[in-house]
């Protein structure tokens, strides 16, 4: 099969963006299937003659752009702002990344507007002490208005009177439901209608297009957004996010069967992270915590929020891999673990004594679990260097070992480093 989908396997933040820009380099389309411009992917690459290390932060156009051959597709199951569509274009094109003639958008993509940026706001004063900690990026009151029908996709810009008609229609909605807040609605018609015009070239019927790419047995690489965990439905609700970010939202999302996927990469932390409300198990208040924040550099790439850091949770990732079946991982940031005489793994919970079989749907129910820890001889010394597997320290291997006797799933993949060249490869049955 010709469609490679990378997922990230726990609540984001894995490193994703790294192995999509290593793939890149052998596909020819790259698509985005959900999630908006919430996502937030670094990627660090040489650029130009001089091979200069340049930093490029994605958010919501596929990071495979990276590779001046692929050509990037942002399906029908991501909500867009085309405002932001256009400044991170330009920033990537400022910094030589020329993106001309490669990048497309469905006609069918849910838009996000300034207003669903501030009622995203309010919805969280609104939530007060249960707030689950958004973006504010709008991208959940867009896909409300999406599942409600109220919606206005990238099609209904080329028809500006009824675009306008619909739009001042849904602004008074909100207006009644929130309070009439600051907002220019007739301004913002104006401003689309030009914007409409400059989106024009970009704008496609991407069911048409990616199926006409796999029939012609071009090499597609879905790019997940957010991860397993924020899922709408099999994530900590309501500390999720409002899309699927699991392997059926690559279906929904691009209008592919599932009989056209290939082979699924899940992206793991070598550690766990999350960002805003909910529970979180194997979480460290303390010294372990603050090192892999500092460490590992843990502050998003959309927001610059702190991340909160614990250790590699397996009762996680088996939920994880029980829905979207991975067929191998990529184990990132492991050098993040390089002076830790000792990690800990937590690999199932218990509630009053008895092992859950499952990871638990109730939150008030997460927050009561005993994790059980399994500790591992750490290798005290760096690897960031390191080229192949089997350089890897003894410990070092033991513990990638670990993971994967405990999952079933092997690992392929290995990050050792911020770069695009710090990442292993490890021999596996399915490569």
């Amino acid at each position: 099969m010709s469609v490679t989908v990378v997922l990230g396997s726990q609540w984001g933040d894995e490193g994703k963006g790294k192995l999509v820009d290593i793939l890149s380099a052998e596909v020819d389309v790259c698509a985005r299937c959900a999630g908006g411009n919430n996502a937030g992917h670094t990627i660090i690459v040489p650029i130009g003659p001089e091979r200069v290390p340049t930093t490029f932060a994605f958010h919501l156009l596929p990071s495979g752009l990276i590779n001046p051959d692929c050509t990037g597709i942002i399906g029908s199951g991501v909500v867009v702002h085309i405002p932001s569509f256009f400044a991170e274009l330009d920033a990537l094109q400022s910094q030589g990344l020329d993106c001309t003639g490669r990048l497309f958008i469905s006609d069918r993509a849910q838009l996000v507007f300034d207003f669903h940026q501030i009622v995203d706001g309010l919805k969280e004063v609104e939530l007060g002490g249960s707030s689950i900690g958004t973006t504010k990026k709008g991208i959940g009151p867009a896909y409300s208005g999406k599942a409600s029908r109220s919606g206005l996709r990238v099609h209904h810009l080329f028809d500006h009177d009824t675009f306008a008609q619909k739009f001042r229609r849904i602004v008074e909605g909100r207006f009644k439901r929130y309070g009439h807040f600051e907002y220019d609605t007739e301004g913002e018609i104006q401003r689309y209608k030009a914007l409409a015009e400059r989106l024009r070239p970009y704008v496609v019927d991407s069911v048409v297009y990616i199926h006409k790419a796999i029939a012609t047995g071009k090499r597609v690489l879905v790019e997940g957004a957010n991860a397993l965990m924020l899922d709408l439905d099999f994530g900590t609700y309501p500390f999720v996010t409002s899309s699927s970010t699991a392997i059926g939202g690559v279906c929904t999302g691009l209008g592919i069967p599932p009989k056209m996927v290939g082979k699924t990469i899940g992206v793991v932390k070598a550690y766990t992270t999350r960002v805003g409300g909910g529970p979180f198990p194997t979480e460290q208040l303390n010294d372990v915590g603050v090192h892999l924040q500092e460490v590992g550099r843990e502050y998003g790439t959309t927001t610059g929020r702190r991340r909160r850091c614990g250790w590699l949770d397996l009762a996680v990732l088996k939920h994880s891999c029980l829905i979207n079946g991975y067929d191998t991982f990529n184990l990132t940031k492991l050098d993040v673990l390089d002076d830790l005489a000792e990690i800990k793994v937590g690999v199932a919970y218990k509630v009053d004594g008895k092992e859950l079989e499952g990871f638990p749907a109730d939150l008030e129910l997460l927050e009561r679990v005993e994790v059980e820890y399994v500790t591992l001889p750490g290798w005290k010394t760096s690897i960031i260097n390191i080229k192949s597997y089997q350089e890897l320290p003894v410990n070092c291997k033991k513990y990638v070992e670990f993971i994967e006797s405990r999952l079933c799933v092997p690992v392929e993949w290995i990050g050792v480093g911020p770069g695009r060249e710090s990442m292993l490869r490890k021999e596996t049955a399915s490569n």
